[in-house]
């Protein structure tokens, strides 16, 4: 079900700027399976899954820094740096070699993608640029995408260390209004957690919340503008009536 809160102007719209992780992708099995790969390689007890999914969204720094201090019954502060380090190295690598295991696209994800790029020729739309924006490093990004077909949809793929910030943080938003032309007013972030709405209200740009992912519990503490319950709902939302 759609809950339009305040409605996009859709017509207007230059920039569609996907989150990736709960948002295009279940990845949760693989986050999961490299964490408690990465808790067992330094002797600490592996975690629930659903413990581990909730760490998600914040970046992999973050990810491994409060699975070390909830398996370590440690504060999130007092966790040694160099056992950090040495944790974080070893679950890129393991990431690296597993992400694509279980990690698939949520149900009519392609299919979105393919309609709403599709618009691009409609003669009556405004011409749009896609891209993705995740706080996940941008190398498993990039390589998630072209493994399972979203990466031709999209101008850009950035990570979470193609900048300086991550989100909340608005600089990669920022960054592809500027390599697109587009305004804030002519730009909507898609995400399903906090993270990605206050993004959105950081850069002054549209916000279309997703409720399933990860972050349904949190996404709606920072009201989007749209709030859909499957990825197919995209299309109605953002396709404009002179192309329905």
């Amino acid at each position: 079900m759609i809950q339009v809160y305040r409605p996009i102007p859709v017509e207007r719209l230059k920039l569609l700027v996907f989150d990736l992780d709960g948002t295009l992708i279940d990845s949760a099995q693989d986050l999961c399976n490299s964490v408690n790969a990465t808790l067992a390689e330094f002797h600490l007890s592996s975690l629930p899954d659903p413990t581990i999914a909730g760490f998600v969204g914040n970046g992999a720094p973050m990810l491994v820094r409060r699975s070390l201090a909830t398996a370590s019954t440690l504060p999130i502060d007092a966790i040694d740096e160099g056992l950090f380090n040495r944790a974080y190295e070893f679950f890129l690598r393991f990431y690296r070699e597993h992400k694509l295991d279980y990690t698939y696209a949520y149900e009519g994800v392609l299919e979105s993608l393919s309609a709403l790029q599709a618009l691009h020729n409609h003669p009556e739309v405004q011409k749009r640029a896609m891209a993705v924006l995740t706080n996940k490093p941008v190398r498993p990004a990039q390589g998630i995408c072209e493994g399972l077909g979203l990466a031709g949809y999209f101008l850009h793929i950035y990570g979470g260390n193609s900048f300086a910030t991550k989100k909340p943080d608005p600089e990669g938003l920022r960054s592809l209004m500027e390599e697109t032309g587009a305004r804030p007013d002519e730009t909507v972030m898609i995400g399903d957690s906090l993270v990605d709405m206050q993004t959105a209200r950081n850069a002054g740009t549209w916000a279309l919340g997703c409720s399933f992912g990860y972050g349904p519990h949190d996404v709606e503490l920072v009201p989007p503008d749209v709030l859909v319950d499957c990825a197919t709902e995209w299309v109605e939302v953002l396709t404009p009536k002179a192309a329905r």
